[in-house]
C-alpha cells in the first residue's frame, strides 16, 4: 500500500496570455467578451499580474509532505497543473491510496463536487487503480477552528489598538454561489454560518456585531447567494459602524478574491464611507495551515 495526498486548488493564470484561456475553461469552454476579459485583466494589473495562488499551494504542499512524511500532490481545477495532469504522477509513482483534500472548508456540489468529479475522471482515465477517499469539508475540525481563533485575535488587536472591540462588526465571508445550490438542499451556506457562530461565541461577540456576506459573485443573470460585501458594507455604515473586521472564512489562500475584491474594491468603498475596514491574514502556506491540514488527513488515517 502507498498512501498519498493531492491538495486542490482553484487555479489562476500565470501570464497575461494565460487570462483568456483560463476565463474560457472557467466558463465551461465559452469564450468571455472583450468587456469582461479586459475587467478581468485590469484586476490581475492591480494585485501585480497574477495570483499567487499556484505558489502559495505548491509551498503548501512541500511543507505538508515534509510534515506527514508522505507524497503531496498538488493539482488545480482550472489552470495548469490541472487534477488530470497531476494524476498522471500520481499514477506513475504507484500510488494506491489517495487522499482528495479540496483547499475549502465547506462543502458545496457545485465546488468541492467538482474537485472530486476531477479526480474521478482522472482516477478512471488511469484504469481506476486507485483508491480515492475524498474529504467532503474540514469546517469543524477543531485545529482550523482554534487558528482562525488566532487571527481574528490578533488581526484585531493590531489594526485596532485601544478600541473597544464592542465597537467593531466582526464581517465573516465567503465566495458567493447561485441561489440554486439552495433548491438542491446544498449545506454551503449552513455550514459557513456554523463556522461563523462557532467563532462568534468563542469570541464573546453581541449578536448585533457581527455578521456574514458574501462575496466575489460571478456576472451572470441568475441571483447569487447575499448579501453582497459592498452591500453588507454600506448597510452597516448607515447602521453607525465606522470600523469593520472581515474574516474571510471561507478561504485559506491570497488569490484575486481577496487581493483584489476585499483589499482593493471594499477597502475603497469603506474608505469613501469613512470606515475603517481591516481583515484577518490568509493561512497562505503558514505553518499554522500546515497544523490544520495535518489534522484533517490524520483523521482520515493518512
Amino acid at each position: 500500500m502507498k498512501k498519498a495526498v493531492i491538495l486542490m486548488a482553484y487555479g489562476s493564470p500565470e501570464r497575461v496570455e494565460d487570462i483568456e484561456p483560463y476565463y474560457t475553461h472557467i466558463r465551461g469552454g465559452r469564450k468571455p467578451t472583450s468587456e469582461e476579459l479586459e475587467n478581468l485583466k485590469q484586476r490581475y494589473q492591480v494585485i501585480g499580474g497574477k495570483s499567487p495562488l499556484l505558489a502559495i499551494t505548491n509551498s503548501t504542499a512541500k511543507k505538508l509532505e515534509k510534515k506527514l512524511g508522505i507524497k503531496v500532490y498538488a493539482g488545480m481545477k482550472h489552470w495548469h497543473p490541472f487534477v488530470s495532469e497531476v494524476f498522471n504522477e500520481i499514477s506513475s509513482d504507484g500510488v494506491t491510496d489517495l487522499l482528495g483534500v479540496a483547499l475549502a472548508p465547506h462543502y458545496s456540489k457545485m465546488s468541492i463536487g467538482s474537485y472530486q468529479d476531477s479526480v474521478a475522471r482522472a482516477n478512471s482515465e488511469h484504469g481506476g487503480k486507485v483508491k480515492v477517499t475524498n474529504v467532503n469539508e474540514w469546517y469543524l475540525d477543531p485545529v482550523y477552528l482554534d487558528k482562525w481563533m488566532q487571527r481574528i485575535v490578533e488581526a484585531y488587536e493590531e489594526k485596532y489598538r485601544g478600541k473597544p472591540r464592542k465597537d467593531t462588526f466582526f464581517m465573516f465571508t465567503a465566495h458567493s454561489l447561485p441561489e440554486r445550490i439552495l433548491t438542491w438542499g446544498d449545506p454551503y451556506k449552513t455550514q459557513l454560518l456554523e463556522t461563523m457562530e462557532k467563532l462568534a461565541g468563542e469570541l464573546s461577540l453581541d449578536k448585533r456585531q457581527y455578521g456574514f456576506a458574501f462575496q466575489s459573485a460571478g456576472h451572470t443573470t441568475e441571483p447569487w447567494l447575499g448579501p453582497d460585501i459592498l452591500d453588507k458594507i454600506k448597510e452597516l455604515k448607515n447602521e453607525g459602524w465606522n470600523s469593520i473586521l472581515v474574516a474571510p472564512v471561507g478561504f485559506v489562500s491570497d488569490h484575486l478574491e481577496i487581493l483584489f475584491d476585499i483589499d482593493i474594491e471594499a477597502k475603497s468603498l469603506s474608505d469613501e464611507l469613512g470606515v475603517q475596514l481591516e481583515r484577518t491574514e490568509s493561512f497562505n502556506d503558514s505553518e499554522d495551515f500546515i497544523e490544520v491540514l495535518a489534522s484533517v488527513v490524520k483523521s482520515y488515517g493518512f
